[in-house]
């Protein structure tokens, strides 16, 4: 049974999944990849009536992207490219996640941040939603059993906050701070 039988060890990624809210026939559109597991469960998500696509800025990233979607055993489309000039189609994703558990987006330059961003709001169709998922400190049990220690690469909500809002998304707001990660969203006007 194990030191903590309360914990779930089945899917380590329920939070995330709650989070995002990512749905069955949802375009899906996921910059950077810094746990491959986590963008599987959430590629899986949209089901084969929709679509799941990651832009990562290296090939590292991308071979994670691709071992978490075969892991997962879903269809995921991989490319590079940087987060400052995307290469997707205008409109053509509903939700884009950014994962910036590594400090993607919120280490840049504040510039290229919010070219990054504007990015984003590009790819985005009118009403869609972004979803960014940042790394912070841990606390309570998780802290205490954390194996090692994570490189200090805290996302800052407020700068996000701010830089999303300067950007023209609405309702931008902090989801949730827990298990170590910070959920920050923001909606596309229609």
């Amino acid at each position: 049974m194990g030191l903590l039988p309360f914990v779930n060890r089945d899917n380590n990624y329920m939070l995330v999944l709650g989070m995002t809210g990512v749905k069955m026939g949802d375009r899906l559109l996921q910059i950077g990849c810094e746990d491959g597991g986590r963008l599987g469960a959430i590629a899986a998500k949209v089901g084969l009536s929709g679509q799941a696509v990651a832009l990562v800025p290296d090939e590292a990233a991308a071979t994670r992207a691709r071992q978490g979607a075969a892991r997962a055993g879903v269809l995921v489309e991989v490319d590079t490219a940087p987060p400052t000039a995307l290469s997707v189609d205008a409109g053509a994703f509903g939700v884009a996640i950014v994962d910036d558990t590594a400090g993607l987006v919120g280490t840049l330059r504040a510039e290229d941040r919010a070219a990054a961003i504007q990015e984003v709001l590009r790819v985005l169709k009118p009403g869609g939603r972004v979803v960014l998922v940042g790394s912070g400190p841990r606390t309570g049990l998780g802290a205490l059993l954390a194996r090692s220690p994570r490189p200090h690469t805290d996302t800052n909500p407020e700068v996000i906050l701010q830089a999303l809002t300067a950007a023209g998304f609405r309702s931008v707001r902090t989801l949730a701070e827990r298990d170590g990660l910070v959920f920050i969203e923001g909606l596309k006007p229609r």
